[in-house]
Formats: structure tokens, C-alpha cells, sequence
């Protein structure tokens, strides 16, 4: 029988990121934090530390995902809220059911030094349904409720496969959600405020943001890596 993998695991994730490995990664992010504060470029940062300390390439991704600058830190955390007060709320679609999707399978998720959760699950332009998704997008609406949002709108990334598929399980589960394909999810967010989304860039360039997914892993009582310092 065909079992489906998990959603953003790898065997030698329980090695990558085991009691023994966190230590390290923790000095990883230190370091990548001071060089890139200094000035350095991230991806170089990044590759010098990695080789230092000799981390796999998933450790590397964990760390990459989890550090920001000083300014970037202050930026996001000028432009959080923490209620909707009844206002349109802005969801990247594939960025948080994804991250809901590795949640529900027990697969790794990291906090970063900005207090926000992500995951390992890259998607590469290709996306399948799971025996998760339809409950991953039914915990996303649940918790959106929970904060009191106007229209919820979910933006799916056009390019990516499945796109269609996946805005059918969300009609599914909430037909009064507004769903939108579009060919540049990150270039709508940009001009929006009360966004959801782990995306870096998209939260150093929104108006204002949500941080969801946090709230989610207290709800669930489910544990996610500690990249910070």
C-alpha cells in the first residue's frame, strides 16, 4: 500500500534537530545574526556559518529561516496587531495552510528570533492535497474567526500546482471566504494591512500583520523548535 509522506519531514530530521543538534544551531543563528547586522549578505552568511559548523542542509534552512536583523525585528514588530477590530483580513493562502499542514503531521517548525512560526516544507512551484488539508484549513478559519475579521481573503499563488483543487477544499469548509488565484501573491500583500503570512519579505514590506500561527501552536499545546537566542 502507498503510504503518503509527511508534510515537511525527512528521516534525518530527528538527527538535524535533536537535543544534541539544537545547541549548535542556536550558536549557527548567533553568528549569522552578527554578520548579517554587519552588513553581510545573508545567503554568504549563511554558507560561511553553515560550513563552520559543518550543518546539514536542512539545519541550514532552519537557521536561514529563523534569523533577522536589528532593523528588521523593529520594523515587524512596530506593524503588529493583535485584533482585526472587524477589518478585511489578507491571508497568504499556501504559506499558512502548509505550515498548518506540517503541524498536523508532527513535522518540524521553528520560532524565529521575530516570534514567527515556520516550516521546512519548501514548495518549489508544486503543491498536493492531503488527508490533512481540509482540516488545516479548517483550523486557519477557525482561529481567523476567533479575532473578530471582516472579509477573510485567502490569496493562492496562480503558478503553483493544484491551485484550483485547493481553493475548492476552501469553498468546501467556508463558502463565504473570498479565494483568490493570482499570478503575484507577495506583490498584493505588500499594499495590505492585516496580513497573515511567515513570508520575510512580505512582513517587512506590509502595512500591518497577524501573527497566527503562534497563537495556533499555544491552542494546540504543540511544540516548535526555538531558533532564537
Amino acid at each position: 500500500m502507498h503510504m503518503q509522506a509527511r508534510r515537511g519531514f525527512v528521516p534525518d530530521d530527528e538527527k538535524n534537530f535533536s537535543d544534541t543538534a539544537m545547541p549548535v544551531l542556536h550558536k549557527a543563528a548567533k553568528d549569522v545574526c552578527y554578520l548579517i547586522n554587519a552588513g553581510y549578505d545573508r545567503k554568504q552568511a549563511s554558507t560561511f556559518v553553515g560550513n563552520h559548523y559543518c550543518l546539514s542542509e536542512r539545519q541550514r534552512l532552519a537557521v536561514a529561516r529563523s534569523v533577522a536583523t536589528d532593523k528588521q525585528l523593529t520594523n515587524r514588530k512596530a506593524k503588529e496587531v493583535f485584533d482585526f477590530g472587524k477589518k478585511d483580513v489578507w491571508i497568504d493562502g499556501f504559506n499558512q495552510i502548509i505550515t498548518l499542514e506540517v503541524l498536523l503531521n508532527h513535522s518540524p517548525l521553528f520560532l524565529g528570533m521575530d516570534g514567527v512560526v515556520r516550516d521546512l516544507a519548501s514548495l518549489r512551484g508544486n503543491y498536493r492535497i492531503i488527508p490533512q488539508t481540509k482540516q488545516a484549513v479548517a483550523l486557519l478559519l477557525e482561529w481567523v474567526y476567533a479575532y473578530h475579521p471582516g472579509t477573510i481573503h485567502i490569496l493562492l499563488d496562480a503558478p503553483v500546482s493544484n491551485s484550483g483543487r485547493l481553493k475548492t477544499k476552501i469553498y468546501d469548509v467556508d463558502p463565504m471566504v473570498d479565494v483568490q488565484i493570482v499570478q503575484h501573491v507577495d506583490l498584493i500583500l505588500y499594499e495590505k494591512a492585516n496580513v497573515i503570512t511567515s513570508d520575510s519579505i512580505i512582513l517587512d514590506s506590509c502595512i500591518s500583520w497577524f501573527n497566527l500561527m503562534v497563537l495556533c501552536l499555544k491552542k494546540t499545546h504543540f511544540m516548535a523548535y526555538d531558533i532564537e537566542f
